[in-house]
């Protein structure tokens, strides 16, 4: 697969380097930080690898005093570290030597008290992400160690039991009317929300790399209102309910490279929050690179949405491959609760085999929210500029199935040189679309 860093220079003041991208848009450097090489064992500040201490005040206490030294690695070495949550703090890398499993624990009283983050496009307190940051410059996982956390209680937690959905309905509820965030408090009772396995919350230079994930309690990487992130050599792999591989909302500046993603759901997904809290915030997901990952399993290779409602836009996802199969190559999913839009969407050089849809787009994905609340206001997605270039599949269902809004059609969507091998049941599906190109599309052919 092709692409890649046009040059990495040191910039003036040494603290960064700056990587440079290529992309259909204009796109800044993303700088990446340049760590001081001051090492803290965590074993140094009373971590041990038995499997049975729980090391959450040890890492912690190693990532603070790393933090106000001027910043270093926190270094998990060889071994098996039982933790609670990690917070993370500005200049820090946590470094994941060759053989370190952080494996976490699937206590729920480990995980309080609440913390600052969102649920699927809401801001709320709730259980701490296993691995956590909320307004750090200059952080970053290193390493080949794994991250795999302690699963029983968040595969109990899996359903969507009545207590749940009414949880569910009290959040929405909330962020609809503008209720305050600190007032949102859902580490409660049965609400039952599981935690992020990773969730960066309003950071800066943000660096991920090399290291593997062997299942998730929820969406498994989350960049939320992040400025500045590389994300490269990743090695994902979570089967459970909501297991996005990475979610990208909210944030911009950012390059996806060289990763592998085996989902139980989306594989890699933009989103920008929902509805009023979106709206509220006002930042869309912009100026993001994805390019030679690996989808292996997943509902999608790329998933846009459903929860965009501050907008998504310029986005270039190129030379990836989905070898085994996803329910949609490409899926642009929104609902006329939503607003915002989507637009200059750039895929090419894809390699897939069997899907159902290489793209849809679908603007009444609404899932279990369709009558567990109301709509307080309607507010119709912006749909233009989508384009796919040098696509080869195997097989679909259907090459592509455009399902726009009546009052706000989908516009400028060029479908070019797309190849699939055998498509099983229609063509192409245009409902309320407008400047449909296509050029050179070829199917059911041997060769």
């Amino acid at each position: 697969m092709g692409g890649g860093i046009v040059s990495c220079d040191v910039a003036p003041d040494s603290l960064y380097k700056e990587v440079y991208v290529e992309a259909p848009f204009p796109m800044k450097p993303i700088k990446e930080y340049i760590f001081p090489s001051t090492n803290f064992l965590v074993t140094d500040y009373g971590a041990v690898a038995d499997g049975k201490t729980i090391n959450t005040e040890a890492i912690n206490s190693a990532i603070e005093i790393c933090s106000r030294s001027g910043g270093g690695r926190v270094v998990i070495p060889k071994g098996e570290w039982l933790t609670g949550p990690i917070h993370m703090k500005s200049g820090v890398n946590l470094h994941l030597s060759e053989g370190a499993v952080l494996r976490f624990t699937d206590n729920p009283q480990d995980y309080l008290p609440a913390v600052m983050t969102s649920w699927e496009g809401m801001e709320c307190y709730n259980y701490s992400p296993l691995i956590y940051a909320f307004d750090c410059d200059n952080i970053a996982i290193t390493g080949s160690g794994v991250l795999a956390p302690v699963m029983n209680t968040w595969r109990e937690w899996f359903g969507r039991p009545q207590p749940h959905l009414n949880a569910l309905k009290t959040l929405y509820t909330m962020a609809s009317t503008y209720v305050p965030v600190e007032q949102r408090q859902m580490a409660k009772n049965e609400n039952n929300l599981r935690p992020h396995l990773l969730h960066f919350n309003r950071c800066r230079n943000v660096l991920l790399d090399s290291f593997s994930i062997r299942q998730s309690p929820f969406w498994t990487i989350h960049l939320y209102l992040c400025d500045g992130a590389i994300v490269r050599n990743l090695d994902v792999k979570a089967h459970g309910h909501n297991n996005d591989g990475i979610d990208l909302e909210m944030s911009r500046n950012i390059l996806v490279e060289k990763c592998i993603y085996d989902q139980g759901d989306d594989g890699i997904v933009i989103k920008s929050g929902r509805n009023q809290d979106a709206w509220r915030l006002n930042v869309p997901s912009e100026n993001i690179v994805i390019r030679n990952c690996q989808i292996r399993k997943g509902h999608s290779l790329l998933g846009i949405g459903s929860e965009m409602s501050a907008g998504v836009r310029n986005v270039y996802m190129h030379d990836c491959i989905a070898p085994d199969s996803v329910f949609r190559l490409i899926f642009a999913k929104t609902n006329h609760r939503r607003g915002g839009f989507i637009e200059n969407i750039w895929v090419k050089n894809i390699k897939a085999s069997k899907m159902q849809r290489v793209l849809e787009i679908d603007t009444d994905v609404l899932y279990q929210w369709r009558d567990l609340v109301p709509t307080y206001k309607d507010s119709l997605t912006r749909i233009s500029d989508i384009y796919l270039d040098s696509i080869l599949c195997d097989r679909a269902e259907v090459v592509y199935d455009l399902k726009g809004d009546v009052r706000l059609p989908i516009k400028r969507v060029e479908i070019k040189n797309v190849f699939v091998k055998e498509v099983t049941d229609t063509v192409k599906n245009i409902v309320n679309a407008e400047d449909i190109r296509e050029e050179n599309l070829r199917y059911n052919e041997n060769s």
